[in-house]
């Protein structure tokens, strides 16, 4: 006689994020740097993980890694089970335009675009329809923009460079954000409201959220805390809730 059909069962979906015995080597004149030595995460859609670690520790590569503007040595990265390690530049240039938003610590706003067209420029590269462009005045009013949206970046202090890239990072609706020291260029004050802002956003969009950072402070936010320590994971560590 068979068993009778398990009914009720948990079920467990596949981490959006993945990362399989990645490592990162550079060569240099005289020898090879191991930057990552064969690293395992799995992240789970909504998560937010904080990633630490002294200077050289590799979390910056690992970011990098992960946005696919750098290239593996080896293992596999999957974002929402697509494997980026063996893709083309034009086909990763279209997963990070559907599934990536970056926030990085020094902003990368283009110079010459307002603050409304800096937002817009990832869905404009992305193909979105016209309705983005309401969606770019939202995400600006509620960082609170909707007086600098025709404003240059040269025109805005620090902090509401960085909301613009807040904004910005937002446009898409990306199931994956990552940041590299989103407050990292900030005075305290003004880095806690961008790290706010960049916290309520995350939360309204569902957004699994990496974050570099070397503030134990801001880590203190995250879910989950992933400490690097010479290219391997020294700890992991879940927030007890």
């Amino acid at each position: 006689m068979t068993d009778p059909p398990v009914t009720g069962a948990l079920h467990i979906s596949r981490p959006i994020i993945e990362v399989i015995k990645l490592t990162r080597t550079i060569a240099t004149p005289t020898h090879e740097v191991e930057i990552l030595r064969g690293i395992d995460i799995a992240i789970p859609k909504g998560q937010f993980a904080a990633i630490m670690g002294p200077s050289g520790s590799g979390k910056s590569t690992l970011l990098g890694l992960l946005a696919g503007l750098d290239n593996a040595t080896s293992g596999q990265i999957l974002l929402d089970g697509v494997d980026i390690t063996g893709l083309t530049e034009d086909q990763m240039a279209e997963v990070r335009g559907k599934k990536i938003g970056f926030v990085f610590q020094s902003f990368q706003l283009i110079p010459t675009l307002t603050a409304e067209e800096n937002v817009l420029l990832p869905a404009e590269l992305a193909g979105t329809g016209p309705e983005t462009v309401d969606r770019a005045r939202e995400l600006l009013t509620r960082v609170g923009l909707a007086d600098r949206m025709d404003h240059y970046p040269v025109q805005l202090s620090g902090g509401e460079q960085q909301r613009v890239a807040l904004a910005r990072a937002f446009i898409t609706k990306p199931p994956i954000l990552l940041a590299d020291e989103p407050t990292g260029n900030l005075d305290g004050r003004t880095g806690q409201q961008v790290l706010e802002l960049l916290l309520e956003l995350n939360r309204m969009a569902g957004a699994t959220l990496v974050m570099v950072t070397h503030d134990a402070a801001l880590a203190g936010h995250a879910d989950r805390v992933i400490t690097l320590r010479d290219g391997l994971i020294e700890s992991d560590v879940m927030k007890i809730i």
